[in-house]
């Protein structure tokens, strides 16, 4: 039985949110191996909008296992009013059906006003767009071995005793950014009142995964975010503050990198970001407002109106290399339809120099131009496709040709937010 990690393949916002409950279907488990609520996935099941941020997708599924990886970063508070949420439309969740690693690291309040603070006092240029919901400061505390874990929670002199460490970081950084010191007692008031509606999910969840692999069960690996934001490889500093990239698939939830069996990487079919840093394609006329207004692009998490622009070939290239990809998911393709002309970014000119790949140093990609390939457009509608025969010849020329830029073949094909609009070329749990 194939193993499969859903990785998005740009600036996050792919669509990974519908492509995993398409192949959730087909899933025994649903692991959730990085990340924090600061990424959401949009499901659109039979017309019934579900928006999850902590929760792996597969929850809305019946008859699945949901596991929340060590990997992750968890907020136990707004995981359990996402919890109650979902529940209210008629999602059943139990601690048969969702697991929480035992050393998952919790995100504090304290993560949340020190993550808002820095971005706050931040000179114009140097902010890095953050949700502010604390997921830097959490995965530094994990990072600095001072984190509360899930574990943790269950034993009040253990709880102490990491509050205490934890503190000791906090109010010296908290005191030069001018926030008054933590209330110990208060927080330690919070966590024990949140702790016995979390500790039931609680579980071995490397141990469970591993039994789960050697029966034979098929296992989706979901991230959150895109490879542009990894940490490593992403635009830095303009990045999340977790690996994105498909190898951290393994290390996020406790398998052995064997345990992957086909990497599939989410392509939006033109490019968008939200927050700051670099964007070479970014189109700031009339084409990227009506590529932002067909594609609806505003942030599930924050509401922010994301950047648009044209698909660039050449960073798709690079991330599908740094993770692996197999195949891809081109999703949106309908938003295309109505372009006279469409242009794809197939390299850089960096002052005279023509790269095909987006150099690291933050200087060098400011001056990097994007080398453009131009195609013809198409006027008939591809929502809701599900065949090829249904795609006008200039919509498939273009899938065709993105995937010779990106050096990987498609692998599905999605034209609206509707699970059953999607073409399958190739199974990624086949065996």
């Amino acid at each position: 039985m194939a193993n499969v990690v859903v990785v998005g393949a740009q600036w996050g916002d792919e669509g990974k949110g519908k492509i995993v409950d398409w192949l959730s279907e087909r899933a025994d488990v649903i692991a959730r191996f990085q990340g924090g609520h600061n990424a959401g996935h949009t499901l659109v099941i039979d017309g019934k909008v579900y928006k999850l941020h902590a929760l792996p997708s597969g929850v809305v599924r019946g008859g699945k296992l949901s596991v929340i990886g060590n990997g992750v970063v968890l907020d136990p508070w707004h995981l359990v009013r996402e919890i109650d949420g979902i529940r209210e439309q008629g999602v059943e969740i139990t601690p048969e059906t969702l697991m929480i690693a035992e050393n998952t690291p919790l995100i504090l309040p304290i993560h949340g006003e020190l993550d808002r603070a820095r971005e706050e006092a931040a000179s114009k240029g140097t902010k890095i767009g953050t949700t502010g919901r604390g997921i830097g400061p959490a995965y530094e505390d994990k990072v600095g071995r001072r984190s509360v874990r899930v574990a943790d929670l269950a034993d009040d002199a253990t709880l102490e005793a990491r509050v205490d460490r934890a503190l000791q970081h906090h109010d010296p950084l908290r005191k030069g950014l001018g926030i008054e010191a933590v209330d110990r007692d208060a927080l330690l008031e919070a966590l024990r009142e949140i702790a016995p509606k979390v500790l039931p999910f609680a579980a071995p969840v490397w141990k469970v995964l591993n039994e789960r692999k050697k029966k034979g069960e098929r296992i989706l690996f979901e991230g959150a975010q895109g490879a542009l934001l990894d940490i490593d490889f992403g635009t830095y500093p303009f990045v999340t503050s977790s690996n994105v990239i498909a190898g951290q698939a393994a290390t996020g939830v406790g398998v052995g990198p064997g345990s992957i069996d086909y990497v599939l990487g989410i392509v939006k079919a033109y490019t968008t970001r939200v927050g700051e840093g670099p964007f070479p394609t970014e189109l700031e006329d009339e084409d990227g407002q009506r590529l932002g207004e067909r594609g609806h692009e505003f942030g599930t998490t924050t509401g922010r109106k994301r950047r648009c622009g044209w698909f660039d070939a050449a960073l798709v290239r690079q991330t599908c290399a740094t993770s692996g990809v197999t195949g891809i998911s081109l999703t949106k393709l309908d938003v295309l339809d109505g372009f006279e002309t469409l242009k794809i970014c197939v390299g850089y000119d960096l002052d005279g120099v023509r790269l095909d790949y987006l150099p690291i140093a933050a200087e060098e990609q400011a001056r990097c131009v994007p080398v453009y390939e131009e195609m013809p457009g198409w006027s008939e509608s591809t929502e809701g496709a599900r065949s090829w025969a249904e795609l006008p010849a200039n919509a498939i020329k273009y899938v065709r040709r993105v995937e010779e830029l990106i050096e990987c073949p498609v692998a599905l094909l999605s034209t609206s937010p509707e699970r059953e609009d999607t073409i399958l070329v190739t199974d990624p749990f086949a065996d």
